[in-house]
């Protein structure tokens, strides 16, 4: 999916991507978590959307924001979420989800239910300052969160090591008074025991839980990124063929005769064959109803909003050619 979506970016079908190459082990956090603890993503963790259901065709929509995407075209692709999921959408400003997810934790614990969050961010969000805030919020008030942090190494374009000295994100969750975990991120079955034991702690004690998840971004940041830039493919190479996430699992596999070079390819035709179709469908549908873009601002529409919808209206009917609405879906 990625390797499709991250090309027809290049080839201009759709406006944005980010892959999650180098960074797949963290999908065993999601096979720890139950399916109704809350999570708050970043936008590296469309593992942890399809672990829990999200279909490929919810992922393609979305990236398209065409008629059936859940967020109604309002986000740039890979801004996932999924109420039925949850799985809050994910937004563009760097580390808002931290402080959020503390609060939700907050509802969480005075609702009396056995439920945690799961809050994912970069070791970049640990620059700002939401990422205090939040950690002291749910350390002051005890709150069943954990906060995951995907330490790849790189902020965008800046190393690890100029954006802080100290011992990486680790520290930091100590220094706040809370239980925190560092863990190969590179290792699925690890980060899986490591969420498992972070869960119980934040649901059985209501206490926050930090996990620091060492692993490497293999991709570019975003298809609005060249790594070349700022390091050498060589570094990446080496990382793909040796540390890799999926040439790990797929080893241990092996090494269990549960995976074979036959299966291996036997899969990904099947997983690419699946891909296309879906791609080709939401490629295929019409935008939003114009009307959707006055629509959920608020739970009735407003007299302001009223106003504006009916101007719009008027001027498609008077100027047709110059408001074209033929890629737009039928108003309900």
């Amino acid at each position: 999916m990625d390797l499709i979506l991250y090309e027809a970016q290049r080839q201009g079908r759709i406006s944005f991507y980010m892959t999650n190459a180098g960074e797949e082990a963290y999908i065993g956090s999601a096979a720890a978590l139950e399916p109704e603890d809350e999570i708050f993503g970043q936008y590296r963790e469309a593992g942890t959307l399809l672990y829990r259901g999200f279909t490929l065709d919810q992922f393609m929509n979305q990236c398209y924001s065409n008629d059936m995407d859940l967020g109604k075209g309002r986000q740039m692709p890979v801004h996932y979420g999924s109420k039925a999921l949850h799985f809050q959408t994910i937004s563009s400003p760097l580390a808002t989800q931290l402080p959020q997810a503390s609060g939700a934790a907050y509802a969480i614990k005075r609702s009396g239910k056995k439920n945690c969050v799961m809050c994912y961010f970069g070791e970049g969000a640990a620059s700002e300052g939401d990422f205090h805030a939040a950690l002291n919020i749910a350390a002051t008030t005890s709150c069943p969160v954990i906060f995951f942090c995907r330490n790849n190494g790189f902020a965008i374009s800046t190393p690890a090591n100029e954006q802080y000295k100290g011992d990486g994100i680790a520290s930091r969750g100590v220094g706040y008074g809370m239980h925190t975990i560092r863990v190969d991120g590179n290792d699925v079955w690890a980060v899986y025991k490591a969420t498992q034991e972070a869960r119980k702690i934040a649901v059985e004690k209501h206490k926050p839980v930090l996990i620091e998840a060492m692993t490497y971004r293999v991709g570019h940041h975003s298809t609005s990124d060249d790594s070349s830039a700022y390091r050498s493919k060589k570094e990446v190479e080496d990382w793909k063929r040796h540390d890799n996430p999926m040439v790990r699992m797929r080893k241990w596999l092996e090494s269990k005769g549960w995976w074979d070079e036959a299966r291996e390819n036997a899969h990904k035709a099947t997983q690419r064959t699946a891909v296309l179709k879906s791609f080709a469908a939401a490629e295929k549908r019409k935008k939003p109803a114009v009307s959707e873009m006055f629509n959920d601002v608020y739970d009735k529409l407003t007299p302001n909003l009223i106003e504006q919808k009916k101007e719009l209206e008027e001027l498609i009917k008077k100027y047709p050619a110059h408001y074209d609405t033929s890629n737009y879906a039928k108003e309900n």
